[in-house]
């Protein structure tokens, strides 16, 4: 299904919940903001008569309610401390380069500096309510935070989060499964990575032991082993508490692990729409155009299919590129046996420090994108327009595609 995004603003959204005596906790209004007063966020500040006073956003109600308090009715110290470092942020950015002389004592805020703390207020309530989504939404135990420190950019308006691929009309991601392995203990002689010709991919520590290239083949819904099978790694989603955060260099948003991750370890899966190859050349030329790159292809054993993470996708819609990643891509086969459709799992190629950001190499997947070399010899209109990279490495080939 397609998402249309609301046009009414959440200031009216709040009004008109409040006159139907209505109740929506996504947008703040609950049976207590109904009949009573939060502060939400502080708007701006000012001294009157030697008296400090703060212009409160209440929670639940609209722009229009908002109200001049003294500080002694705040019980808010989070809040406060909040509109401070918002306030010191604007202005120690204003001054970079300047000699700045700043007064303990001021008569009130400018403009501008009101305007940006209001604004980093609503950014600071936006990311919450993401974060409470994404975790909301996801189908494994590990947390998902989200963070910006740089600027002003909130959630991504036209974003879905999914935990599994979302196949276009016509497309069968779940078949060819109709049995699965007898194994009481995993492995045995017979268990599914030998049926399928390959050896299993994991040791008893739960680390891959095979080379780049080399498919993986888990146990499946039809298998008699249970949930604590060694073979079943990729299927239970990531094992590891990652932040979605803001870029400083201009890469827009980058995810980065919470923990420490051992080499050889499963991370994450790669998921979005899956489309025809034919459906992915015409979305490529639109998204060259923006600069961005969310298009994987399948191709494994052939390139029928390519998978999607403009709209839809998971954690990793938000992994960036480099040219020397920490992150490497395999095939996985689980519940679907079609070389055409493999499932995508990136494991780590070294040990990976807690707060580090997570990369893979975007040519890696061989995906549609065409390097220079090869755009030569087609029409105008085929040819893709380069996207430079800025992933910092000292390997860095200069562009992504």
């Amino acid at each position: 299904a397609w998402y249309v995004p609301c046009l009414a603003s959440l200031e009216t959204l709040q009004e008109l919940c409040r006159k139907e005596n209505l109740r929506c906790k996504s947008i703040g209004i609950t049976k207590r903001s109904l009949k009573t007063y939060e502060v939400e966020y502080l708007c701006d500040y000012k001294v009157e008569e030697g008296k400090e006073y703060y212009l409160v956003k209440w929670k639940g109600w609209p722009e229009s309610s908002n109200t001049w308090e003294p500080e002694k009715h705040l019980n808010c110290p989070l809040l406060l401390q909040n509109f401070l470092s918002d306030k010191n942020e604007y202005l120690s950015r204003v001054s970079e380069g300047k000699t700045l002389k700043v007064r303990n004592r001021i008569k009130a805020l400018k403009p501008a500096i009101a305007d940006y703390v209001v604004k980093k207020a609503k950014q600071r309530i936006a990311l919450q309510r993401w974060k409470e989504e994404l975790n909301r939404k996801k189908n494994h135990k590990a947390m998902i935070l989200v963070e910006n420190t740089v600027d002003l950019e909130g959630p991504p308006l036209d974003f879905y989060y999914i935990n599994e691929y979302k196949p276009a009309p016509g497309i069968n991601v779940l078949n060819g499964i109709t049995t699965g392995c007898e194994c009481a203990d995993c492995p045995a002689e017979k268990c599914c990575p030998k049926e399928a010709g390959f050896i299993l991919a994991y040791n008893k520590h739960k680390k891959l032991t095979i080379q780049p290239g080399l498919p993986i083949y888990e146990c499946n819904s039809y298998c008699r082993c249970g949930p604590d099978c060694p073979n079943r790694i990729v299927q239970k989603g990531t094992p590891y508490s990652l932040c979605i955060f803001r870029t400083n260099n201009g890469r827009g948003w980058g995810v980065k692990t919470l923990q420490k991750i051992k080499n050889n370890s499963f991370v994450m899966e790669y998921v979005g729409e899956v489309i025809t190859s034919e459906e992915a050349e015409r979305r490529g030329q639109h998204y060259d155009n923006q600069g961005n790159t969310y298009l994987f292809d399948l191709d494994y054993d052939s390139d029928e299919f390519t998978v999607d993470a403009a709209r839809y996708g998971n954690v990793s819609h938000f992994v960036n590129h480099s040219c020397d990643p920490n992150l490497q891509v395999f095939n996985v086969f689980i519940d679907n046996l079609d070389l055409r459709l493999p499932r995508i799992a990136l494991f780590s190629t070294r040990t990976i420090k807690a707060g580090e950001e997570l990369t893979f190499d975007y040519q890696m997947k061989g995906s549609i994108d065409l390097t220079s070399d090869s755009a030569d010899g087609l029409s105008p209109s085929k040819k893709r327009i380069r996207t430079v990279c800025k992933c910092g490495a000292v390997c860095c080939r200069g562009y992504l595609n």
